[in-house]
């Protein structure tokens, strides 16, 4: 499945199949021996929700909440009968979400309150220093300005690689590291995203909780209001809205798409 280009191997695994997920999510996301994608999402049962929502980066770690992930699992949780309504709870991470069929390819998530937020830190990197914003939007999050930080431009795949590296590895994110999101306005109530995922280890087409992270910072940063469109690398955009109170950010969606791109069987 393909959530705005983030694609994942979607399992349903009520049944236990799948007993080791971390080896099995190595060995399928392995785009030249395995079927290759971002991450596995396994669909669980839930005493909680609806269904519970387990997911695996590529590397087989299990490192926080995938947005797009979510949106893809609600599309095959209500496309294979494991929900019968059109609004369904699912439970991810020690957290309950609202997720919300729109039409047959778009869903809309209700996310975590953000938490964490700390803007305008200096870090320094072996090519010098740069001004970076963290926020926890169900996992961690770096958030970079190119207009804060010429000296990224031009932003080629190769500035995304390299410095999101080594921001995910430095010392102010250990011992988890984070995931690392290169930001640029590009309208009245529009931005432009590029995301390194961490547990992918590369520049991914599209990042859920990261669009949500930078939606949240450059309301912020450029005093733009909800909602916030998101262009990712893949061209897709996705909806972010929220509501401030007070200091607080609450209320927050996400909305895309999540499409099955082709099913089948693989010999593990």
């Amino acid at each position: 499945m393909s959530g705005a280009g983030n694609d994942f191997v979607v399992v349903d695994n009520r049944s236990g199949i799948i007993k080791d997920p971390n080896s099995f999510s190595i060995k399928v996301c392995e785009r030249r021996f395995g079927i290759g994608a971002d991450g596995v999402l396994l669909l669980e049962n839930s005493k909680n929700a609806d269904f519970e929502m387990k997911y695996y980066n590529a590397d087989g770690s299990n490192a926080g909440m995938c947005g797009n992930g979510g949106r893809c699992l609600s599309k095959f949780a209500y496309d294979n009968g494991a929900v019968k309504t059109e609004e369904f709870t699912f439970e991810g991470f020690g957290h309950i979400y609202t997720s919300k069929r729109i039409n047959p390819d778009v869903y809309q998530l209700k996310m975590k309150n953000p938490v964490n937020i700390k803007l305008n830190q200096e870090i320094e990197l072996s090519s010098g220093s740069l001004l970076v914003n963290y926020i926890n939007t169900g996992t961690d999050h770096c958030v970079l300005f190119i207009e804060d930080n010429p000296n990224l431009k031009p932003l080629t795949a190769q500035v995304v690689q390299e410095v999101g590296r080594e921001i995910r590895y430095h010392d102010a994110y250990k011992p988890i590291g984070t995931n690392v999101n290169f930001v640029e306005r590009s309208g009245a109530n529009q931005i432009k995203i590029r995301t390194y995922e961490r547990g992918v280890e590369a520049e991914t087409l599209a990042c859920g909780t990261g669009s949500v992270a930078s939606a949240i910072l450059g309301s912020e940063r450029y005093g733009i209001t909800s909602p916030i469109l998101v262009e990712v690398l893949s061209r897709e955009t996705l909806e972010v809205k929220f509501t401030r109170n007070g200091s607080m950010i609450i209320e927050v969606f996400l909305k895309g798409s999540a499409v099955t791109t082709f099913t089948g069987e693989i010999d593990y």
